[in-house]
C-alpha cells in the first residue's frame, strides 16, 4: 500500500488552486460563524490537527482525512449560506462520525470545555461505544470506538 500523498503537503504554504487539486476521496467542508473558535473545539475535544488557520479559512486533519472550515462571509457569492439558519444549530440531521476515537475521553474534554453533550457516552446495539457532541455552531460530532467482543 502506498503512502497517502496528502500527508506530505505543506498546508501552511500551499496555494489555494494547488490545495484544491490535491484533494481526493470524500471531503468535509463546514461553514462556520467563527473559524478560530471551531478550530479550538475540533483540536481540543476531537484531536484534529490544525494545519492552517485564519479568520476566514482553516485546513484540519483527523488521521488521514482532510477537513476544511470556511467562515460564513467567505461564501458571499455562493447560494449555500441561504440554507444556513440565522440562529440555532446548523447541522440538523447530519452526524460527523469519528471512528476509533475514545468517546469517554472526548466527552470529558467537551464537558471541561463547556461544550454541549447532546448524548452522553453509551454502548450502542450496533457495536460501538459513542457520544454525541455539539460544536460551537451546532454540528453534531460522534466519536466512537468498537465495543470489545467477549471471547466465550
Amino acid at each position: 500500500m502506498s503512502e497517502n500523498p496528502q500527508l506530505s503537503i505543506d498546508y501552511a504554504e500551499i496555494a489555494a488552486d494547488a490545495f484544491g487539486r490535491s484533494l481526493e476521496g470524500f471531503g468535509v467542508n463546514l461553514l462556520v460563524s467563527d473559524v478560530p473558535r471551531c478550530c479550538d473545539f475540533l483540536s481540543a475535544v476531537l484531536e484534529f490537527e490544525v494545519l492552517r488557520q485564519s479568520v476566514d479559512f482553516a485546513i484540519l486533519r483527523h488521521r488521514e482525512m482532510i477537513c476544511q472550515l470556511h467562515a460564513d462571509h467567505t461564501y458571499h457569492a455562493n447560494p449555500l449560506p441561504s440554507l444556513v439558519p440565522e440562529a440555532g444549530p446548523r447541522g440538523g440531521g447530519a452526524e460527523l462520525r469519528l471512528y476509533h476515537l475514545d468517546p469517554d475521553a472526548a466527552e470529558a474534554r467537551a464537558r471541561a470545555a463547556g461544550s454541549v453533550v447532546l448524548q452522553p457516552t453509551a454502548d450502542k446495539p450496533h457495536g460501538l461505544r459513542e457520544c454525541y457532541l455539539l460544536d460551537p455552531d451546532g454540528y453534531c460530532w460522534v466519536p466512537s470506538a468498537p465495543i470489545a467482543v467477549d471471547a466465550d
